[in-house]
Formats: C-alpha cells, sequence, structure tokens
C-alpha cells in the first residue's frame, strides 16, 4: 500500500500535461501522416528517459511502438493507441485541432480525449514507477499501438508476434471516465450484395433492379433488431444493434438512366455477451437471400469481478480517495484482441468523457488526466505486487 502511494506521488503533472500538448500537436489521423511522427516522438522521449522502445510494423508505414521497466514473466501491459480519427473540415473547430490550446483546464485537439490523453498518462505512470521503485518484480509493458481506429492492425501485429506472451494482464487507457469497464461490445464488420442486371432505365423489364432487394432487406432488418433486443440486453453494455451504413448501386458516373447490376449495403453490428456471431450471420445471410461477407468479427468480453487485475483497479481508486464505478464499453477497443486472442484479463479505463471522442472541438480535463497517471501507477505497484 505505501509502496502504491510512493508511485502515485512520484507522477509529475507538468511532465505529463506537456507530453499530452506534444502528442495533440502531432498529426497521426489514417489515411494521412499515420502514427509515424507520434512514434518517432516517443521513442526519442522514453530513450532519453533511460528506456530502450523498439518498434513492430503492424502494416507498412504503420509502426507500433514497446517499451519496458523491469523483466521477466506474470506482468502488466499497458495499452494505447497512437493514432487518431480524421478532424474533418478545420473551419469547424473553435480550436484548431493540432494546436493544444489550453483553456479552463481543459486541453483541445484532435486525440486529446481519444486517447492521447490516456497514452499520456500511462507513459506519466510508468515513469513514475521507475522514479518510485526502480525496476519492478514483474514487468511493465507499454504498447503504444497502431490502427485502432481501423481494423486493429496494431494489437493483432501485437498479439500475433508474440509480445503479449508471459503477460498476466492489460489496462486499456480508452476514455471511459475512469470508469473501470470490465465489458465490452463485440462487433461484426458486414457486406451483403445483392445481383441484378443492367438494362436502360426505360425499359427495366429488361433487367433487374437489384436495389428494392436492398432497401427490402433494410427494411426487415428493424423487425430482426427488435427481435434480438428482446432476448439479448445487458446491464452495462445496452442492446445489440444492426445498423446499416452503407448503400452503393451504380451503374457509373452520371450513369442515371442505366439499372445497376448490383447493390452492396454494409453493415456495422454491435452485440452483446450471450449473442452468437455466427449464428447471427447465418441469420442475416437468411434474411438478405444473399451472400454475407464477414470483414471483421470482433467478439464481445468480459474480465470477472474477482479478477486481481480488478481488484487491483478498485484498491487504486480507493486508495486515492476516488469513486469506484463499473461501467462497459459501448464499441471495441484493442483490449477485445488482448483478451479474445492473447487471453489476457482486460480493465479499460481512461480519462475523458465517453461521448467526446470523434467531435469537433474534442477536449480532456488536464486533471483527470494527471489523476489517470496517478490511479495507473498505484494499480501497477498493487497488481505486480
Amino acid at each position: 500500500m505505501e509502496k502504491a502511494l510512493l508511485a502515485a506521488e512520484a507522477v509529475d503533472e507538468k511532465e505529463v500535461v506537456e507530453l499530452l500538448r506534444a502528442l495533440v500537436r502531432i498529426p497521426s489521423h489514417y489515411p494521412g501522416p499515420g502514427e509515424e511522427g507520434v512514434v518517432a516522438f516517443l521513442e526519442e522521449y522514453l530513450r532519453e528517459r533511460g528506456f530502450r522502445p523498439f518498434r513492430q510494423e503492424a502494416a507498412l508505414g504503420r509502426p507500433n511502438l514497446v517499451a519496458d521497466l523491469g523483466e521477466g514473466e506474470g506482468g502488466l501491459i499497458l495499452e494505447g493507441h497512437t493514432d487518431v480519427v480524421t478532424p474533418g473540415p478545420e473551419s469547424l473547430w473553435r480550436y484548431p485541432p493540432y494546436e493544444g490550446v489550453v483553456e479552463g483546464g481543459r486541453l483541445y485537439g484532435r486525440g486529446a480525449c481519444d486517447m492521447k490523453g490516456g497514452l499520456a498518462a500511462l507513459i506519466g505512470a510508468l515513469l513514475a514507477v521507475k522514479r518510485a521503485l526502480g525496476q519492478p518484480r514483474h514487468p511493465l509493458r507499454l504498447a503504444a499501438l497502431a490502427d485502432e481506429e481501423g481494423m486493429m492492425l496494431g494489437v493483432k501485429a501485437f498479439v500475433r508476434g508474440g509480445l503479449a506472451r508471459g503477460f498476466r494482464g492489460a489496462l486499456v487507457a480508452e476514455p471511459e471516465a475512469m470508469e473501470v469497464c470490465l465489458w465490452q461490445k463485440g462487433a461484426l464488420r458486414l457486406s451483403l450484395r445483392f445481383p441484378g442486371r443492367m438494362a436502360h432505365g426505360a425499359m427495366p423489364y429488361a433487367g433487374e433492379n437489384p436495389i428494392p432487394k436492398a432497401a427490402r432487406f433494410i427494411l426487415e432488418l428493424e423487425s430482426l433488431q427488435r427481435e434480438l433486443q428482446e432476448v439479448h440486453s445487458h446491464p452495462f453494455l445496452g442492446l445489440p444493434y444492426l445498423t446499416p451504413t452503407r448503400i452503393l448501386a451504380t451503374a457509373g458516373e452520371g450513369q442515371l438512366n442505366v439499372i445497376p447490376a448490383e447493390a452492396e449495403v454494409a453493415m456495422d453490428v454491435r452485440t452483446v455477451p450471450g449473442l452468437d456471431h455466427e449464428e447471427l450471420v447465418a441469420r442475416i445471410q437468411a434474411l438478405a437471400g444473399t451472400q454475407v461477407e464477414v470483414l471483421e468479427d470482433r467478439p464481445p468480453v468480459e474480465t470477472p469481478r474477482e479478477d486481481p487485475l480488478v481488484q487491483a483497479a478498485e484498491e487504486a481508486l480507493r486508495l486515492l480517495g476516488l469513486p469506484v464505478r463499473h461501467g462497459g464499453v459501448p464499441g471495441a477497443t484493442d483490449g477485445t484482441f488482448l483478451q479474445a486472442w492473447a487471453g489476457l484479463p482486460v480493465v479499460v479505463m481512461g480519462p475523458g468523457g465517453k461521448t467526446l471522442p470523434h467531435q469537433v472541438d474534442e477536449w480532456v480535463d488536464l486533471r483527470e488526466v494527471v489523476q489517470a497517471a496517478r490511479v495507473y501507477a498505484a494499480l501497477a505497484v498493487l497488481y505486480l505486487g
């Protein structure tokens, strides 16, 4: 307990805030500059502070960055992602998205909340543990990963490359208002193609229009969604959703008098524990009467309340006089794959409001970021024991 408090007190508030501001000032959206700039900055930053960080290429030009404190097995992974979503039209922003403006105790900018605030807090905690205790008994591994906002190539490469092996838990610093999140929704990205036959728009009887078939399917999805919601709900995750997000059907630019040969419907499906993905895809396929292509499959995951990592998170909050609040993640995170593929218990807990990610004038409360760093430092010491 005493060592955990020492580590928490060793967090340098100015250091954490300056690091966060520097990270926000480096654009890292993709498509665009990507993660390289942030990784290069952190590589030098950590090296100057006595670490030996190393890179792993998740994809061409999209590096993961890994740094360790301590050696051996049975350690804790501190995970955050380095990519952000596009800022969109900068004219919509009151504060320029990559200036890191501080006003009223808030830092504004793209990625301030999702999730450079959490990443800065993790690094602040890592440095605090090093200052207070030196080498921990079991290792802490910082994993600053690429592409969380896309297909999660970073965490997939991390797990496939064996970089989660030998660890016994993972803390993911996504913005969840510092709730101890033990549940994460599952996600399916689906593509359905409805075949047609091209013909002149003046003679539709000579072809087959795929657009009405796609439209009927979309309308019928609502009744399937209602049926699923009546059976499957979760106290922390809410309801499952079957959301069509894109429909494409064209014979070419400007071809308004041609029946297209095909219509495509894309879907974003969100599930809760107890809803089997394979069975759900089969039901959607039967409803559509056409083949379903599964572009991505992220299972719902949960960590038991009695797991030592959960106990350490709760104890760290109490130790610092903060409330213990449990919650669920409405989407998937890198923690989904750390749990589903690497078999690690995962706690998702980070600074920032749940609804702020991806918004114009995204912001994070600086006091909450520093507070998070102190909680993480205490949690790490309690967990590694």
